[in-house]
């Protein structure tokens, strides 16, 4: 069984004991969290979809951390102008356990 959801407007495929990284959600670590904006579950040969989203299904995650990513440089160059500009960026990270899926009713 697997579903597909939506969070920080990116679509992840999750199937129960998943670890998986998503953009920052303002939550504690070590709590659970439901995660209500489901596009589609599929169990076995039977599968839901949505339009667009699944009314009344949910999946369960357990925060396990909230993380930075590894610092990328961004840097710009203009030749025989005179421009440099050289910019670091660490995106935040939550790491999340899939608990449970519950499908709709």
């Amino acid at each position: 069984m697997f579903a597909v959801i939506r969070t920080g407007n990116k679509q992840y495929k999750v199937t129960e004991g998943d670890v998986i990284e998503v953009e920052k959600l303002d939550v504690a670590a070590g709590s659970m969290i439901s995660l209500d904006e489901v596009l589609a579950v599929v169990d076995g040969d039977k599968t839901v979809l949505g339009s667009p989203l699944l009314s009344g299904a949910k999946v369960t995650a357990e925060v396990l951390e909230q993380m930075r990513t590894p610092k990328i440089i961004v840097f710009k160059k203009k030749r025989r102008q005179n421009y440099r500009r050289k910019n670091g960026h660490r995106q935040h990270l939550t790491v999340l356990r899939i608990k449970n899926i519950k499908a709709s009713a």
